[in-house]
């Protein structure tokens, strides 16, 4: 172990000497250095994949239990509209469907569904939902180029708060910060938009347009100091925010090979990206060298036709990938920086599949064109 140890910090050594040189060579070998980066960090990779390996191996508690997430067939509702967004609560206890332009509210006690209101404010398809941890209050984003923010009332009704409008196209994406004073929104108009809480109302205060395209995926990381999109313009962007101002800028491009689907954050440093229909996932790290953002590894997934809808989720506490491909929900258990292991593979009728996960990875609630019902799986450790 001490070997390995000590053959990574050699490489680290390694690649603080090519920084050193590079500042010293002319600028026609920049792309030789370049290369021999990679080959530095590739190596570094290889040996700290190596290191987490054999302490798995000499360390048996640390590999994590597996799991199946279990069908409770009896809990099934049957829907027969079209509901592209689903979202739970942060106690498992109310669960808010997007039903075509309405929005359903279902109390969730031991695994029995109950409709308790219908909210009617959005004009057209509602496709994102969020609730919000620090209130009692929810958001909505819809076709219709409107976000709603919904609270619940004294009478345990849920009214609408206020709607933000700005967007000049549907809504396909939204996000919430961990201090819950600040939405950001993607846009079919190909922008997206910050919006900040000021006495208690939302206001529209930047908006990016560096896409070209819709907008169909947002991240922030765990410092919530930067932020990923993917678009149907083959390319992710990374935008940070000023500590000086506190303005959002672009810092990187990256050009991919065809749309973006879904991204997300796994940790400070690295997130994973799906494309329509490529047969793998691919993940990106932040290389101290250049301070830019690389793709390092792919990850073979099953693909097909597939929507935006049903964001990839992860849960932290399990390092637990949740990501749709095609008609299939995936569990993808993370171990170390660099493995990754498909736990399950739920497979539905066709990829016409919508839902989310519970925040403590407990409860996976589905709805698929094919069964035309709102379906709950629990998580099982085996």
């Amino acid at each position: 172990m001490q070997d390995q140890l000590k053959q990574q910090q050699e490489y680290n050594q390694e690649i603080k000497q090519s920084i050193s040189q590079c500042e010293q060579l002319n600028p026609q070998f920049e792309d030789q250095l370049k290369v021999k980066d990679q080959q530095l960090l590739q190596q570094k990779h290889q040996a700290q994949t190596k290191i987490q390996q054999q302490c798995l191996q000499s360390s048996p508690e640390l590999i994590q239990n597996s799991f199946t997430y279990q069908f409770i067939e009896e809990s099934s509702i049957k829907e027969q509209d079209n509901c592209q967004a689903i979202a739970i609560n942060s106690d498992c206890s109310i669960v808010i469907v997007g039903c075509y332009e309405k929005i359903k509210v279902f109390q969730l006690k031991q695994d029995v569904l109950k409709e308790i209101q219908v909210l009617n404010e959005h004009q057209s398809i509602v496709n994102t939902l969020q609730f919000m941890k620090k209130s009692k209050q929810f958001m909505s984003g819809s076709y219709d180029k409107q976000i709603i923010i919904w609270s619940l009332n004294e009478n345990n009704k849920w009214d609408c708060q206020q709607k933000l409008n700005g967007h000049n196209g549907w809504i396909l994406c939204l996000l919430l910060n961990i201090n819950e004073d600040l939405i950001i929104t993607g846009s079919e108009d190909n922008t997206i938009k910050f919006w900040m809480k000021q006495n208690h109302q939302w206001l529209c205060s930047q908006t990016i347009t560096d896409h070209n395209n819709y907008v169909v995926g947002l991240s922030l990381n765990q410092k919530q100091n930067q932020l990923i999109s993917c678009a149907c313009d083959e390319q992710i962007l990374i935008i940070e925010q000023s500590q000086q101002d506190c303005k959002w800028s672009v810092v990187q491009k990256i050009k991919v090979e065809t749309t973006g689907c879904r991204i997300c954050f796994i940790n400070e440093n690295q997130f994973i990206f799906q494309l329509y229909c490529v047969e793998h996932l691919h993940f990106y790290e932040f290389n101290d060298i250049n301070k830019q953002y690389t793709k390092t590894k792919d990850i073979a997934m099953k693909s097909g036709g597939d929507y935006q809808f049903f964001p990839i989720k992860f849960i932290e506490p399990q390092c637990l990938i949740v990501i749709k491909t095609s008609n299939y929900v995936n569990f993808i258990r993370k171990i170390g920086n660099y493995e990754f292991k498909i736990e399950q593979s739920i497979q539905f009728g066709n990829f016409d599949l919508f839902g989310c996960v519970s925040d403590d990875g407990q409860l996976l609630i589905t709805w698929d064109e094919e069964s035309k019902e709102i379906q709950i799986r629990k998580y099982n450790q085996i």
